[in-house]
């Protein structure tokens, strides 16, 4: 009995090895690059050229597409690319494209000059942001269709993987490059980096185009209403009959399942508790004293290798015993991670408590996501991967900035040690729902253990 569990677990593990899960990994890479380059890569390049706070703090506008991206993400999912969709297929076919013109838009960014022409940095930066997000609705979808149910997890750990060696690169990586070959130099450097992605794209097949019996009977209705209605005819008739398809479809298929609200609320609040006290803990740390430096070299070297093992660990676990178990182990972790700010804020300044406290928090923290990105995966019908995912995704960072902006009042009314303990209460309804999921929906996401 031993002996066959470690063989499961040993193939849990081992499951990283399969040639579409490393795609993911450079996926998730380029996916995860531009992201720092009109955030935190860029403001510092705005701060040291002398810009004020005010429109430092206005070029944050430029991340609006990651947050509305399901707003455009029909097109991507139902569009075809002339020549290129025919040539390398749908989902290719959009990587590709969204690539390439990032490579432009990220050059773009390298050759402004914040000083002489910030409306041009700016527009630059938003067209990064807007391909960026775009390229990630595509890879989203793409990870979901070309891996089967049982690798949603080790996908899920992958893509983060790969997001966050991106996200290293173009923030850590792109600092240092800067500091000893200019702003130009680097930015360019970071659009080369884009090939990673591309090479990936063109070393990979396209996913085979899935229908299922859902579409198949949205697209009977809207057929039906069409040839009841003869004064649409020609092209009215092909354009209602895409837009519903491409728009509507995707929605109304979610909305026919059992539950629909129930598991929007629990996308809501899942990573609650986990929001409220992320937001707060840089404020928390500094007013115990410890230093920018400090923080930051804990956080950069044992969170990242914490979040990086974290999200591993969770894509075994969905691996051995199914999505929604996963979901309420590393839920119940995550939950108990915010017990050791309360131990910090007992402790006051401490290093080692400072340094298990990142530690426990981004483990736990990566195994919640692993878990939370296979679930996601789940619930995308195939006939509308990229529609349902961006939206579900974008609900979810709706969510986490929403529901955490109350974070700082109400840390302004107790002390340290009370707030943590509320973010950690925090986390409860999202695991009660789930755990009233898990026994109204017992086959969802399960596999054999």
């Amino acid at each position: 009995m031993v002996h066959s569990g470690v063989k499961r677990w040993f193939l849990s593990i081992a499951i990283y090895s399969e040639p579409r899960l490393i795609a993911i990994l450079f996926l998730g890479f380029s996916s995860g690059l531009p992201l720092a380059l009109t955030f935190g890569t860029l403001t510092l390049w705005l701060a040291e050229a002398g810009i004020s706070k005010t429109s430092i703090g206005l070029f944050a506008l430029a991340g609006a597409p990651y947050t509305f991206k399901f707003l455009w993400s029909p097109l991507l999912d139902r569009l075809s690319i002339p020549w290129l969709t025919n040539y390398f297929g749908r989902r290719r076919s959009w990587m590709l494209l969204t690539q390439f013109a990032l490579i432009i838009s990220i050059l773009g960014l390298g050759l402004s000059n914040p000083l002489t022409d910030p409306f041009k940095m700016a527009l630059f930066a938003l067209l990064t942001a807007f391909w960026s997000a775009s390229q990630d609705i595509v890879i989203d979808a793409y990870r979901v269709e070309i891996l089967d149910e049982s690798q949603y997890g080790a996908g899920a750990a992958m893509v983060v993987l790969g997001y966050r060696l991106g996200m290293l690169l173009s923030g850590a990586g792109a600092l240092y490059l800067a500091t000893y070959l200019g702003w130009f130099l680097t930015y360019s450097i970071m659009a080369a980096t884009i090939l990673v992605g591309v090479v990936t794209v063109l070393l990979n097949p396209e996913p085979k185009r899935a229908d299922s019996i859902e579409s198949r009977e949205q697209e009977a209705k809207i057929q039906l209403y069409l040839d009841s209605t003869p004064w649409l005819s020609g092209w009215r008739k092909k354009v209602v009959a895409w837009l519903y398809g491409a728009v509507v479809a995707p929605f109304a298929e979610f909305m026919t399942r059992k539950g629909w609200l129930l598991t929007l609320l629990f996308i809501l609040l899942y990573k609650f508790g986990d929001a409220l006290a992320g937001v707060m803990s840089n404020p928390f740390y500094v007013e115990l004293g410890f230093s920018k430096i400090e923080i930051a070299n804990v956080s950069k070297l044992f969170g990242l290798a914490a979040l990086i093992v974290g999200s591993f660990i969770g894509g075994a676990l969905v691996s051995r015993i199914g999505i929604m178990k996963a979901l309420l182990w590393c839920g119940l972790l995550q939950m108990l991670s915010n017990l050791m700010f309360v131990w910090l804020a007992h402790t006051g300044y401490n290093m080692q408590v400072l340094t298990l406290t990142i530690a426990i928090e981004n483990l736990s923290s990566g195994m919640g996501m692993a878990a939370f990105v296979s679930y996601l995966s789940l619930l995308c019908n195939v006939a509308y991967t990229a529609t349902q995912y961006a939206l579900l995704s974008s609900l979810m960072a709706f969510g986490r900035t929403l529901l955490s902006s109350s974070s700082g009042w109400f840390a302004d009314q107790m002390s340290w040690g009370p707030f943590f303990l509320l973010t950690t209460a925090a986390a409860l309804p999202g695991l009660f729902l789930l755990l009233w999921m898990i026994h109204s929906f017992p086959q969802l996401g399960e596999q054999d253990s």
